[in-house]
């Protein structure tokens, strides 16, 4: 379990960023929400330590970040940052996915299996020898979790992981973020994609000028007036509530209760 305990985080020149957040993330998907510059990526990087807390306390597993490295924590908590190709810098797929186990000092055949394994579990096997940078928008994105799977974390925290991607590499990440959490993964997704919120997560945390102001349920986040967040619900919800046929996920879910409700 992941415990964040009356957090605070103030930058120099005394901008607060955060302001007595508390919350636990354990091995569900959660969706962290908010307008840009509420405090969301901040908050996450305290998760694995690239920050340290100005007040309150971040407990990892029982691991204080305080008293912790960012390369111990790491091991715990991986981090997929917005721009993949910006974690890149091996010349083909497999160093690249092979470079964290490497660092940890593991033999050449568990490196072998890890990156073997973690390539198979985003769908990127035969791909070894491809350059980082010849590989599409999506596939560039599951190089990315790969890297992070291949250090086998607990958490995984995915920001923006579907942000300018077309639909079908969009659907490809979501159906791995699936295959994590079936996996037992805890994910946290930094988004502000409602589609995406509405379709996968477990969970909602949203952040407003650094406080968090929600931490509930998918079906209580979506009753939320989210306008006054500077978000709006997906056009999904919008037809579905016009149409009184209650709260879906995904078009499949619509189609079935329009079709109960005609039916009734």
């Amino acid at each position: 379990m992941i415990e964040v305990k009356n957090l605070w985080h103030i930058y120099e020149g005394r901008k607060i960023a955060l302001k007595d957040v508390s919350l636990t993330i354990e091995n569900e998907i959660l969706a962290l929400v908010g307008p840009n510059g509420s405090g969301k990526t901040t908050l996450a990087k305290h998760l694995n330590g690239l920050l340290k807390p100005t007040k309150g306390d971040v407990i990892v597993d029982g691991i204080n970040t305080k008293e912790a490295s960012v390369a111990e924590l790491s091991r715990i908590v991986g981090y997929v940052f917005q721009n993949p190709e910006h974690m890149f810098f091996e010349e083909n797929v497999f160093k690249e996915v092979a470079f964290g186990p490497k660092n940890l000092g593991l033999s050449k055949d568990e490196i072998e299996k890890r990156v073997e394994w973690a390539l198979r579990s985003v769908n990127l096997k035969g791909y070894e020898d491809r350059s980082p940078y010849s590989l599409s928008g999506g596939e560039k994105q599951r190089l990315a979790i790969a890297c992070m799977l291949a250090m086998n974390p607990k958490y995984l925290i995915l920001d923006e992981p579907t942000t300018g991607l077309d639909a079908k590499s969009a659907e490809s990440v979501k159906e791995v973020i699936r295959k994590l959490k079936e996996k037992g993964h805890g994910i946290m997704l930094i988004t502000h994609d409602m589609e995406l919120v509405l379709e996968l997560a477990e969970r909602v945390v949203l952040l407003y000028e650094g406080i968090k102001v929600f931490d509930g349920t998918i079906n209580e986040f979506f009753q939320l007036d989210l306008r006054n967040y500077d978000l709006d619900k997906p056009e999904l919800l919008k037809i579905s509530e016009r149409l009184s046929v209650g709260f879906v996920r995904n078009i499949n879910e619509f189609v079935t209760s329009l079709l109960r409700r005609m039916r009734a």
